[in-house]
């Protein structure tokens, strides 16, 4: 048995500052997240602005105490991995510096590391990947069916041709007035509810694995609208479960044709909206009785920003000798199919 491998990860992408430290690629040493969900709740909606602040007020207390919870010191650390992008640019700008400056002033490997490779990587802190695999990404600003035939290739399939999921979720919860952010307030709602209102499912083309759900967040709206004007009142539980399930139903509907179509060996479910009980709900009731594919769903903790999962992938990156120079900047628009 070789030495431990420790990686640093640092996540900086939208409005949680996070650094974990994530040992031999699956176990995870620690993982601080300092949110800022309070300060933007206001807006109803994530400031940039605000949230880069934030960044520059925490990161420096979130590294300290990610080491001091592994019980480790910067010269234990095989590598310092970041979040490259996407994500918003001043935001990623204060993880990618930070973790330049650590990097250069402690002469560690330096990795950046995809976000969405990062959720995707979340899996493999539950149970060890098996391929060829297909992850199901459901996240405020992505909703993507991605193939894995091997550590570090990312295949798109099927993504959304408008809003994302998660990015739909809290355009209905603001129609229904309820706070940010909307997407536990929707699926708490729905729960509740029974879905008897008639919405749409946009399947688009046959065979395609795409997603839209523009058209289903501008029924949800007309319906309220609609029932103002005509003075009726409309149950939110009922909307709330009539819009979930028109979500889960394209979402379910499109992974198992992927599935069967892609002959995979696991199902891996990530990113934000992964933490919705009805999803999780509906994708194991599908998968339940199957015996040649297995379902990973990642705890409540992983399914959110967090620092682990980027670890998780940056110590694949580095298994396989990839590094970042001095010159890795934030790159808002990086493309995960060009990402290995």
């Amino acid at each position: 048995m070789g030495k431990d491998q420790w990686i640093m990860g640092i996540e900086t992408s939208c409005d949680e500052t996070s650094v974990a430290i994530v040992k031999n690629g699956r176990e995870i040493a620690s993982n601080v997240v300092a949110s800022q969900i309070e300060s933007h709740k206001r807006f109803g909606g994530v400031v940039p602005e605000i949230a880069s602040r934030h960044h520059v007020e925490q990161i420096t207390i979130v590294l300290e105490e990610a080491l001091n919870q592994a019980n480790i010191s910067f010269a234990d650390l095989d590598a310092i991995t970041v979040t490259e992008g996407p994500g918003l640019v001043g935001a990623l700008l204060i993880g990618v510096n930070a973790a330049k400056a650590v990097a250069f002033a402690h002469g560690i490997p330096l990795i950046g590391v995809h976000h969405i490779a990062g959720h995707i990587y979340a899996n493999r802190l539950v149970a060890e990947m098996e391929f060829p695999l297909l992850s199901l990404v459901v996240s405020g600003g992505h909703t993507e069916l991605v193939f894995m035939k091997e550590h570090g290739h990312f295949e798109v399939i099927g993504e959304t041709r408008d809003d994302a999921a998660g990015e739909a979720y809290d355009k209905v919860a603001r129609t229904l007035s309820l706070p940010y952010p909307g997407g536990p307030h929707i699926d708490r709602l729905a729960q509740e509810g029974e879905p008897i209102i008639p919405l749409p499912r946009a399947w688009l083309e046959e065979g395609s694995y795409d997603f839209s759900f523009s058209g289903l967040k501008s029924a949800v709206i007309n319906t309220v609208h609609n029932a103002e004007q005509r003075g009726e009142k409309i149950s939110p539980e009922d909307l709330a479960a009539s819009f979930q399930q028109s979500v889960i139903d394209v979402l379910v509907t499109k992974t198992v044709n992927a599935v069967q179509e892609y002959k995979v060996k696991q199902v891996l479910l990530a990113g934000g909206v992964a933490a919705n009980k009805g999803l999780r709900a509906a994708l194991q009731e599908v998968f339940e009785n199957s015996t040649d594919i297995q379902l990973i769903i990642p705890p409540l903790s992983l399914c959110t920003d967090n620092a682990a999962m980027i670890a998780a992938a940056g110590s694949i990156l580095f298994e396989k000798g990839i590094r970042s120079t001095m010159a890795l900047n934030a790159n808002p628009g990086l493309d995960i199919s060009i990402h290995n």
